[in-house]
């Protein structure tokens, strides 16, 4: 089989080359170039739909894709998608085309690791020269990417260790190295990889060198070796965005999901299409509390899930349940205008997608919570109680809006008991597993412990406060923001209570660790207009108190 595979690379007559951009003059471009070196099958497409269409219907050797195929989907999701449904694999050449060479493009590219990139408008010469260097080398690394396609990691090295003795493939010797190198970290035998990347680190400048070194030290724990070279890395274009990658897996699997929250949202800003990695940074916001961040989130998969394999009514309910979840945490006037946002994305839903009945159950638990956030709780519980079933679905997030609702209108028994079910339905030791299994842990103690939104809460501490109860109102609004950490008028309300406290010499010690969080939260944000005064005059008072 193999040889039957390598032979079309070393004969141009039987290679079948796919085209996908929506120029035409591409393809004519494409076409001249290709049938003037001997290639006689090429077949082009002028969006990624018939690109997919063509590649059910026979086998491409050679795939060449604009990166932005604007009349469809862009050139990340459909390589996701071809790669998916086995239509590209690592002995496919596959080569990008792009008009621009912004960095998150390229930072995209790169992480899709093609053959190569090539830059429009096509000149037919340059075209020749660089598809036959790249058909060379992939004809005589052939049995090396046979067996990455078939997770034969332990052959990888084999043929790498072989290829690596024959002279005349020096200058491919790179290339044959990082493969191997791969191939150890993919076998797990960090402490080989660490040896093997450490010396190639004489030799070799490239940022994989480095990249692998790195993976291979985090894995095995020893972060404060690499300290300095973390710092340096994370602060190169060529290296940054893999580093910020790492970094993120590094804590998540020691448990420091602060520090991984902050990683994964660097890579996710330099590489934004990555479905995977934004729902990494939604799951890490959810559970440090971070609100817009969630929401954030959930609006750029959806941005970036469209018409990609990922697209699906699922993904405008995470955005509708994210903007629910920040409006309860919101005080002011910008809660009703992300609840109108949210009925807007509902509305949405119903009317792009053709499956969209078959989420009824999910829709009206979302108006229902929207209902509830606009205070009409009532019109909200008849809803939830005739058309909501306490049973639990196969989804866990429709389990957790569900939690959600329940635990809204003060139905708490069925809120723990979907919970429980929901523990039940997380398995698996991947790091997203671990995620959201911490989520939903810290979910159960939360919803146990606190009875109210984040709104709700602080509602009740500025009632108390006017009636001057103060240690209610200073509970009710520690509690308001332990879910909304980040909120700085949450930090106001508690600071003015525990100034008001402090005058009248009723403050206990132990309270002085919410002022120093608060204070800290202050100098981190960056505050503007009214909201900066305010924290002015707060932070004045309390400080006066510790002067002299």
């Amino acid at each position: 089989m193999e040889a039957a595979v390598k032979n079309f690379f070393n004969d141009y007559s039987n290679l079948n080359v796919l085209v996908i951009d929506d120029n035409t003059l591409v393809h004519d471009t494409m076409k001249r170039a290709l049938y003037d070196i001997g290639i006689r099958e090429v077949r082009c497409a002028q969006n990624a739909y018939f690109g997919i269409k063509l590649c059910g219907e026979m086998k491409f050797h050679v795939i060449v894709c604009s990166f932005n195929v604007e009349s469809d989907k862009d050139g990340f999701h459909l390589l996701e998608e071809l790669k998916f449904k086995g239509y590209v694999t690592k002995s496919t050449v596959l080569i990008f085309l792009s008009t621009e060479t912004n960095e998150s493009l390229v930072n995209s590219i790169i992480e899709l690791q093609p053959d190569d990139f090539w830059v429009k408008p096509l000149q037919p010469k340059k075209v020749q020269d660089r598809l036959k260097q790249t058909l060379k080398i992939k004809n005589k690394l052939f049995n090396l990417y046979h067996s990455i396609d078939a997770r034969e990691f332990s052959k990888v090295i084999y043929y790498a260790d072989r290829h690596l003795l024959n002279k005349e493939l020096v200058p491919l010797h790179a290339n044959i190295l990082r493969m191997k190198g791969e191939a150890l970290l993919n076998l797990l035998e960090f402490k080989e990889a660490e040896v093997f990347f450490k010396g190639l680190l004489a030799t070799y400048k490239h940022a994989w060198v480095y990249i692998g070194y790195v993976k291979s030290l985090l894995k095995q724990g020893r972060i404060e070796e690499i300290h300095d070279m973390l710092t340096t890395l994370s602060n190169k274009p060529e290296t940054r965005f893999a580093t910020h990658d790492m970094l993120a897996q590094y804590h998540i699997e020691h448990e420091k999901y602060d520090l991984a929250y902050e990683e994964i949202r660097k890579a996710a800003t330099l590489s934004p299409r990555n479905i995977e990695r934004n729902k990494k940074s939604w799951d890490l916001a959810r559970l440090n509390h971070d609100h817009y961040g969630q929401y954030e989130a959930t609006r750029n998969i959806a941005k970036n899930a469209k018409n990609s394999i990922h697209d699906s009514p699922e993904i405008i309910l995470n955005v509708i349940r994210s903007g629910i979840d920040l409006a309860c945490t919101i005080t002011d006037g910008s809660a009703e205008a992300l609840l109108k946002q949210s009925e807007n994305y509902i509305k949405q839903l119903e009317r792009d997608y053709d499956d969209a009945h078959l989420f009824k159950e999910q829709i009206t638990v979302t108006r229902a919570r929207i209902l509830n956030a606009q205070d009409e709780a009532e019109k909200a519980k008849r809803l939830v109680e005739n058309q909501v079933s306490i049973r639990p679905t196969a989804l866990i997030e429709d389990n957790l809006d569900k939690v959600k609702v329940y635990h809204e209108l003060g139905m708490r028994e069925e809120a723990m008991l979907l919970l429980e079910s929901i523990k039940n339905q997380i398995s698996g030791e991947s790091l997203t597993s671990q995620v959201v299994n911490k989520y939903v842990e810290q979910e159960t103690q939360e919803r146990a412990d606190i009875h109210f939104t984040p709104k709700q809460l602080h509602d009740m501490a500025v009632e108390h406060y006017q009636k001057k109860r103060y240690k209610p109102a200073l509970e009710a609004v520690i509690q308001a923001i332990q879910l909304a950490p980040s909120s700085i008028k949450f930090s106001i309300s508690l600071l003015k209570i525990l100034t008001t406290m402090k005058e009248e010499d009723n403050l206990e010690e132990q309270y002085l660790e919410y002022a120093d969080a608060a204070l800290t939260l202050f100098d981190q944000s960056r505050l503007e207009g009214k909201t900066a005064e305010a924290v002015e005059q707060v932070k004045e008072k309390w400080l006066s108190f510790f002067r002299n």
